[in-house]
C-alpha cells in the first residue's frame, strides 16, 4: 500500500481540479459528493497505510519508508526528490487530516448550502487537504515547506471566502501577512540546514545532527529559525493575534484549518525535528516559556469574550501554547498525543458553535441566546462531551493529553506547572460559561429566532456525534502506567521520537504524585465547572453590554492585553507613515518625475519639430535654400 502513498495528495487534488473548473456548471449536489468523496477515499487510503505501519511495529520490523517518485531538481552537490515518508508520525497525522476533514466536508453540505460560492468553497477544501498531506508525508524539508506555503495560501482564501465584506478581507491579509513572518524564518532554516549538512532530507540530516554536541551554536541558530516559523504558523506570543481574526471565514473552516489541522503543522514540524531541538536546550527554554505565556494570556482573554467563535479561537490559541509547553519540556509524545485529542474536540466545539449559529440566523453573541438545549438536544449533547474534554475532566480525551503535559510540567519545574494548572482552571471556566451562556437559562434572542430554532440537518449533526464519540474514547490510546495503561502511543512513535531519548530526560514521578497531580487537575476544573454554573445559571449572570465592565483585570482582558492596539501603534501607524513619504517623494517625485519628464521631454520636442511641417511651399523652398548654402559653406570652409 505505501507504494502507492501519492494517491492520498493526488485524489483531493483533482477534486480541487473539478469543483474549481466546474463551479456553476453542474449542481450543488455534485460538488458535495465530489468535495467529500475524494476525502473519504484520501481516508480510506489512510487507513491502509496506518495498518500497514502498525503491522510493521507489531513485527518489530523497520516501520520508516522512504516512497521515491522522481528527482526533482539537482544544482551543484544539492539533488532534491519529490518523495513521501511513511512513518508512525505521518501515518497517524494522515488520519487526522482526511478523518476529521472528511467529516467537515460532510458537516459543509448543509453548512454551506444556500451560499453562492459552494463550489468554489468545497474546491479550497479539497486543496487545503491536498496540501496539509503534502506537508506530513514530504521525506525533506523542501516538500515539507511547499505543503507549508500550500496551507498559508488556502487559509488566506477561506478566511477571506466572503471577500464582499470588508472586515473579512482585512482579516484574511492579517493572517496571510502573519503567517509570511515565521515563513521567512523557514526559508532562512533550510539554507542553514543545507549549508550545515548539505541536504535537506530528514534521514541525512538528522543523522549528521545527531553527532553534533549538545548546545552547538549551528544547530541553535537553526531551531530558532524554525521554532519562529512554528510561532506564525501555530498562532503563538507575539504571532497570534491572526487567528482570533480567522474566526472571520465560515465555521467549517475554523474547524478545519483553525482546530484541527493548519496550527498544529508548527507542533508537528517541531516533534519530526526533534533530535534538532532536543540538542538546542536554549531553544527549548525559550520554546517553553513562549508556550506557557501563550496558554495562559489566551485562556485569560478568553474568559471575557462574548463571541462564541472568539472564545473558541483564543481557546485554540491557549490549547496550541500547551502543546508547545509541551514540546519545550521534552514531552514530545506528550505534545502530539494532544494534538490529536485536541483535533476531536476543538472540531467538535466549532462544528457544535456552527450548529448554534446556523440555528440562530448567524447570531454570534452568546448573550443573545440561552435555553438552547431544549431546542438543539444533539448538539447541546455533544457539545457537554466537548467541554468536558477540552476541561480536562476524566475520563474524557482531553484530561489523558493535558494530564501528562502537566505531569512533565511538574517534573520540570513546579512554577510552571502551577502557571499551567491555573490555565487549565481558566479554560474549563470560560468553556463552561460558554456552555450556560448558550444552552442553559432563559431564551433572549428576538421572538423570530425563537420561533425558527430547529437542530442540525443530519449531515451537520452526524460529524457531531463521531466527533464527540472520538472526544470520549481518543484519550485511551495513551493511558499512563499510573492508571494499568502501557503508553501505546509512545510506543508506537518510538521510532521517531527515541532518536532523542539520550538526550532527554524521561519523565521521573512516582504513581502517589502523579496521582495527586490528576486530583488537582481534575477536582479543579469541575470546581470551575460548579463556580461557572452559580455565576450564569443559578445567579443568572449576564455580561454586561461592552465597555460597561469594570475593573482593570476585566478591561485587560475584554480587550485582548491591548495586542492589536500596540501593533497598530508600533508598526501600523508607522509604517503607512512611511509609506506615505515614499509615495509622495520617492515614487511620485523622484520615480514617477523621471519617467514622465523623460515622457514630457520628447511630447515637448514632438510638438516643436511639428511647427516644421506646416504645409506651406514657400515655407518649404526657403529652407531648401537655407540647406543648399550651409551645404556649400561646410564643403568651402571643410577644404
Amino acid at each position: 500500500m505505501s507504494e502507492l502513498i501519492w494517491l492520498i495528495p493526488l485524489i483531493p487534488f483533482l477534486g480541487f481540479i473539478f469543483n474549481g473548473l466546474t463551479r456553476g456548471h453542474v449542481p450543488k449536489s455534485v460538488h458535495a459528493l465530489v468535495g467529500s468523496g475524494v476525502v473519504l477515499v484520501a481516508f480510506l487510503l489512510s487507513i491502509n497505510v496506518y495498518l500497514e505501519v502498525l503491522n510493521l511495529r507489531s513485527a518489530e520490523q523497520n516501520a520508516s519508508i522512504v516512497v521515491h517518485l522522481f528527482d526533482w531538481f539537482s544544482v551543484g552537490k544539492l539533488q532534491v526528490a519529490l518523495s513521501f515518508l511513511v512513518d508512525p508520525l505521518s501515518a497517524l497525522m494522515l488520519l487526522i487530516i482526511t478523518g476529521v476533514g472528511f467529516l467537515i466536508h460532510l458537516y459543509s453540505c448543509s453548512y454551506m448550502a444556500n451560499d453562492e460560492g459552494f463550489g468554489k468553497f468545497f474546491a479550497y477544501l479539497n486543496l487545503f487537504i491536498f496540501f496539509m498531506t503534502i506537508l506530513v508525508l514530504g521525506s525533506n524539508y523542501l516538500v515539507m515547506f511547499i505543503g507549508w506555503e500550500g496551507v498559508g495560501l488556502c487559509s488566506y482564501l477561506l478566511i477571506g471566502f466572503w471577500f464582499k465584506n470588508n472586515s473579512y478581507v482585512a482579516a484574511a491579509k492579517k493572517a496571510f501577512v502573519m503567517n509570511r513572518i515565521g515563513d521567512l524564518g523557514f526559508l532562512i532554516a533550510l539554507y542553514f540546514i543545507l549549508e550545515t549538512f548539505g541536504s535537506l532530507e530528514y534521514a541525512i540530516v538528522f543523522e549528521q545532527a545527531a553527532g553534533l554536541p549538545v548546545g552547538s551554536s549551528t544547530l541553535l541558530i537553526i531551531t530558532l529559525l524554525l521554532f519562529v516559523a512554528a510561532t506564525g504558523k501555530s498562532a503563538q506570543v507575539p504571532l497570534f493575534t491572526w487567528l482570533p481574526d480567522a474566526m472571520a471565514g465560515p465555521t467549517p473552516v475554523s474547524a478545519l484549518i483553525h482546530a484541527a489541522t493548519m496550527v498544529t503543522a508548527g507542533v508537528y514540524m517541531i516533534v519530526r525535528s526533534n533530535i534538532l531541538f532536543v540538542l538546542a536546550p536554549t531553544t527549548m527554554d525559550i520554546m517553553a516559556i513562549i508556550g506557557l505565556v501563550t496558554a495562559f494570556v489566551a485562556a485569560f482573554i478568553a474568559l471575557t469574550q462574548n463571541d462564541i467563535k472568539k472564545v473558541l479561537a483564543y481557546s485554540t490559541v491557549s490549547q496550541l501554547g500547551y502543546m508547545f509547553l509541551g514540546l519545550g519540556i521534552g514531552a514530545f509524545t506528550g505534545a502530539f498525543f494532544h494534538v490529536l485529542t485536541h483535533a476531536f474536540f476543538k472540531a467538535l466545539l466549532f462544528l457544535g458553535a456552527g450548529s448554534v449559529i446556523h440555528a440562530m440566523h448567524d447570531e454570534q453573541d452568546m448573550r443573545k441566546m440561552g435555553g438552547l438545549r431544549k431546542a438543539l438536544p444533539v448538539t447541546f449533547a455533544t457539545m457537554l462531551i466537548g467541554t468536558i474534554a477540552i476541561s480536562g475532566i476524566p475520563p474524557l480525551a482531553g484530561f489523558f493529553s493535558k494530564d501528562e503535559i502537566l505531569a512533565h510540567a511538574f517534573a520540570y519545574n513546579p512554577l510552571v506547572w502551577g502557571v499551567g494548572l491555573l490555565t487549565a482552571l481558566f479554560t474549563a471556566f470560560y468553556m463552561f460559561r460558554l456552555l450556560y451562556l448558550t444552552f442553559f437559562g432563559s431564551f433572549r434572542g428576538t421572538q423570530e429566532q425563537k420561533e425558527q430554532l430547529h437542530e442540525s440537518p443530519w449531515q451537520m449533526s452526524l460529524p457531531l456525534i463521531i466527533l464527540a464519540f472520538l472526544s470520549i474514547v481518543g484519550g485511551f490510546i495513551n493511558v499512563p502506567e499510573a492508571l494499568g495503561g502501557h503508553h501505546w502511543l509512545a510506543a508506537f512513535l518510538a521510532p521517531v521520537i527515541d532518536a532523542s531519548s539520550a538526550h532527554t530526560t524521561p519523565l521521573a514521578l512516582n504513581h502517589s504524585t502523579e496521582y495527586i497531580l490528576m486530583a488537582t487537575s481534575s477536582l479543579g476544573a469541575i470546581a470551575m465547572a460548579v463556580y461557572a454554573y452559580s455565576t450564569y445559571v443559578t445567579k443568572r449572570g449576564i455580561p454586561l453590554e461592552d465597555g460597561k465592565q469594570v475593573g482593570g483585570l476585566y478591561r485587560l482582558s475584554y480587550n485582548k492585553f491591548y495586542f492589536d492596539e500596540f501593533y497598530r501603534a508600533i508598526i501600523d501607524k508607522p509604517l503607512n507613515r512611511l509609506s506615505i513619504v515614499f509615495y509622495r517623494y520617492v515614487d511620485k517625485l523622484a520615480i514617477d518625475g523621471f519617467v514622465n519628464g523623460i515622457g514630457q521631454f520628447f511630447v515637448t520636442t514632438g510638438k516643436g519639430l511639428r511647427q516644421l511641417q506646416n504645409g506651406q511651399v514657400g515655407f518649404y523652398l526657403m529652407m531648401m535654400v537655407i540647406s543648399v548654402i550651409v551645404i556649400l559653406l561646410y564643403g568651402v570652409y571643410s577644404i
